[in-house]
Order: structure tokens, then C-alpha cells, then sequence
């Protein structure tokens, strides 16, 4: 099964940036987020719109 929702630091990984690069996108909207319970993760569907912007 795919992984939906990732982690800050996994996110972070996967777009080869910091994590406060990572809260940025959060930030001006351009990663969605999902709160489950205390954290706060990113779906990968907006990791891919946003590597798909970047072309």
C-alpha cells in the first residue's frame, strides 16, 4: 500500500530541503497537511503537485 501522509522530516527527505523549508510551503499553502492527533503530517499528493509545478 502507498504512503498517504509523511512525516516533517520525511517530507524534508523526500524534496531534499530543510524543515524549515518544509514549514514554509505549509505556510503559504503549497503542502496540505492533516493533523492526526499530536502531529502534523503532509500528504503526498501535494509532495507531488508540488514537484510537478517545479518542471
Amino acid at each position: 500500500m502507498e504512503q498517504l501522509l509523511v512525516s516533517i522530516p520525511d517530507a524534508a527527505n523526500a524534496l531534499s530541503v530543510g524543515r524549515t523549508t518544509i514549514y514554509e510551503l505549509m505556510r503559504s499553502g503549497q503542502l496540505d497537511t492533516r493533523k492526526m492527533g499530536r502531529r502534523r503530517l503532509v500528504t503526498a499528493e501535494s509532495l507531488r503537485r508540488l514537484v510537478d509545478r517545479q518542471d
